[in-house]
């Protein structure tokens, strides 16, 4: 597994501490399933654009 370096504040990684604690996980646990998280989200965004592309598209070929 690769190894990363992020920079951030502290105050942020503070609060990603805490809820990595609350949530009985590590800390890159929890920063690899937010990517995820936002990964898949971007994911349906980009379908559902396509999709609304593609409607308009047909709506002006008729």
């Amino acid at each position: 597994m690769a190894k990363i370096l992020v920079t951030m504040p502290d105050d942020f990684l503070h609060k990603i501490d805490g809820v990595a604690i609350n949530e009985q996980r590590s800390r890159s646990e929890l920063i690899r399933e937010a990517l995820r998280s936002y990964m898949r989200r971007m994911n349906i965004r980009d379908i559902q654009k396509s999709e609304e592309d593609a409607k308009t598209l047909e709506t002006l070929i008729g």
